[in-house]
């Protein structure tokens, strides 16, 4: 075990969501210490799904300028696993093993190959052991 764990999307949302209050000092702490600690990871996927529901979901949309800033400041430093046709492969593997949608599978897989220990996400199911990855819903009880 190294320590690695991967950010999902949701994470990152929560962070700028005051209408959760506990959920966003959750994610605020998770994303602190995977600034810190060097051992948080995100997928480029994590980054373009955060990048479209800042700028179009959010009750304040952040604007362009505010995406660049947060993108250079956070998630530049944790992105280290990009979209390739290799992660397409292995997120289709674990499609047809666990039964997770594509884009979840993706995650997963993106997990894997990043040689994570665990991945935190709210929209998987917690407590699941994959592969020597554990799935960690670090908002249960919230």
């Amino acid at each position: 075990m190294n320590g690695n764990f991967f950010l999902d999307t949701n994470i990152f949302v929560y962070s700028f969501d005051p209408s959760k209050a506990s959920k966003k000092e959750v994610a605020t702490d998770l994303i602190r210490s995977a600034l810190q600690d060097g051992k948080g990871i995100v997928s480029s996927q994590v980054v373009q799904e955060f990048m479209n529901v800042a700028t179009k979901k959010f009750e304040v949309t952040l604007s362009v300028s505010d995406c660049r800033k947060y993108l250079d400041s956070v998630l530049v430093g944790l992105c280290r696993v990009s979209t390739t046709v290799e992660l397409c492969r292995s997120a289709l593997d674990v499609k047809e093993r666990w039964g997770y949608s594509y884009y979840d599978s993706l995650i997963i897989a993106a997990a894997l190959q990043a040689d994570c220990d665990t991945l935190y996400s709210e929209d998987l199911h917690n407590g699941q052991k994959i592969m020597g990855l554990t799935i960690v819903n670090p908002f249960n009880g919230q």
